[in-house]
């Protein structure tokens, strides 16, 4: 089809708490971390996603209100669109129209189509969350081309926002113990710049997989032989 694909997300809330890490600890010597800490309000991420070449866009918040959420949306959604090609311009206005209707048969929310719709230009995937079923926002992202798909109940693994929010969130706090919210967004926002200067495009069953598939079997001998160096055979 030649339409981009995006995925949005909420990640969070992130605590100002203490974040374990697997490190190296001398023989005898267990890793410790403190069990007193003071708790210093909360942070979320606002993320976009574009899985076909690994580049995210994100926002550390405080608070997720659509007052902050829509505001952020549409000035990065008018970015990413002004980076696409022209749309094309073969497709009826009737097709057109057929398509987006067909598309809000499946919805719950109730809102009237515009009069004139534009060609499809971004496909965008998010769940459910009611700040993405407002019909003002609704209207909005109609009148820019961008047709919203929500994942299914129980299906949220489908958005690979969720993955890049899980790399951001072990870079940013790992072994970290952030006092502020400000800290939490300031890390979020510093690893996801370090990431898109060598992003990793995302696919299905791709490197990525085969890695995880690696790293599985790499702990398997771990519990059976006790060691990263050796694995011990079983003897019948």
């Amino acid at each position: 089809m030649g339409i981009a694909v995006w995925c949005q997300d909420e990640a969070g809330p992130f605590q100002t708490v203490p974040y374990a890490a697997p490190s190296w600890q001398p023989e005898g010597q267990p890793q410790r971390q403190d069990h007193e800490y003071l708790r210093n309000g909360t942070a979320k991420v606002l993320t976009l996603f574009h899985p076909s070449d690994g580049q995210v866009r994100i926002k550390g918040v405080e608070q997720t209100t659509n007052a902050i959420l829509h505001p952020w949306l549409k000035a990065e959604l008018t970015a990413i669109l002004k980076t696409l090609p022209e749309a094309a311009t073969s497709a009826s206005q009737a097709l057109i129209q057929h398509t987006w209707q067909q598309w809000r048969e499946g919805l719950t929310v109730t809102f009237t189509l515009p009069q004139r719709l534009p060609p499809l230009r971004l496909l965008l995937v998010w769940d459910n969350l009611r700040g993405h079923q407002t019909p003002e926002l609704m209207v909005w992202l109609c009148e820019h081309g961008i047709l919203p798909l929500y994942t299914p109940l129980s299906g949220s693994w489908l958005n690979m926002a969720e993955s890049i929010q899980r790399i951001l969130k072990r870079r940013a706090l790992d072994a970290q113990h952030p006092k502020t919210p400000q800290q939490i967004i300031d890390r979020f926002e510093t690893a996801a710049e370090v990431w898109n200067q060598q992003p990793t495009p995302f696919e299905w069953g791709g490197k990525r997989a085969a890695r995880r598939q690696r790293a599985r079997a790499k702990r398997q001998g771990h519990r059976l032989g006790g060691s990263g160096a050796v694995t011990q055979a079983v003897v019948a």
